[in-house]
């Protein structure tokens, strides 16, 4: 079952065009790799699944209904959540406290009563199940101020979670990582597809991709070059091409 089906999407900044009649489909419990060059469009095509970004041209259908006019907030209460190449967690409040507060606004929909609910057991309780989910139960009660990278990637994604996500899109998650923190991470995205999650990647880093993506989209210069088995892909010569001759084939 397709959970996302882009159709026909363009983009245009000014006289730009970021994406160019971009198509794509995401199915139920699938781990898909957007990948390509600095510049290809694949962040763009994931703000516009998000809405944060309107399509000049084409549709983001979501399980069948056409959510393309709808606004962020309508779109994650529909289930699709993003996680940011550059994170950016309430340095006010602990990494417990982050998570309860994403748990709690997606069930209010509304920030002043999010933080004003008497009881937030419920809450509580989840985000601590999802802090131990992505390994980092341990900083429950710090500040994020005192995170390593790595935690705070994994923060990221707990507050994600927490919005209970039908499809989790993923901007560069390994982005800064260094080799184990890398695959570690990686490992944790292949048991929370495993649990169930549906997920979209961005990452440069294609030895994870080839490692635990079955399937990539390949885009360059906002237009789509090529999908399919990952290993497939990655030595493909149009997609090695995009790359700028890089030798990706052994990733």
């Amino acid at each position: 079952m397709n959970v996302l089906t882009l159709e026909a999407i363009s983009v245009r900044f000014g006289g730009i065009a970021a994406l160019t009649s971009v198509g794509m489909t995401l199915k139920q419990g699938e781990l898909l790799s957007l990948i390509g060059p600095n510049g290809a469009g694949k962040t763009t095509l994931l703000r516009t699944v998000i809405g944060v970004v309107r399509p000049t041209q084409g549709r983001v259908v979501l399980r069948g209904d056409d959510v393309t006019p709808l606004s962020v907030d309508m779109r994650a209460r529909r289930g699709i959540a993003l996680t940011h190449q550059i994170v950016k967690p309430f340095r006010s409040m602990t990494v417990l406290d982050n998570v309860v507060f994403a748990a709690g606004h997606a069930k209010t929909g509304n920030v002043l009563r999010a933080l004003g609910t008497r009881s937030r057991s419920e809450e509580t309780q989840r985000a601590r199940q999802l802090l131990e989910l992505v390994g980092i139960d341990r900083y429950a009660d710090a500040n994020p101020n005192a995170l390593p990278l790595g935690a705070l990637k994994r923060l990221e994604v707990a507050r994600a979670l927490a919005t209970d996500p039908k499809i989790l899109l993923l901007d560069e998650p390994l982005a800064g990582l260094n080799h184990i923190e890398a695959e570690r991470l990686a490992d944790t995205f292949v048991r929370l597809n495993a649990d169930g999650v549906t997920m979209v990647l961005i990452e440069h880093n294609l030895g994870q991709v080839a490692r635990i993506c079955p399937r990539v989209v390949v885009l360059d210069n906002g237009k789509k070059i090529g999908e399919g088995a990952t290993r497939d892909m990655l030595s493909d010569p149009a997609v090695v091409a995009a790359y700028i001759g890089k030798e990706v084939a052994h990733a």
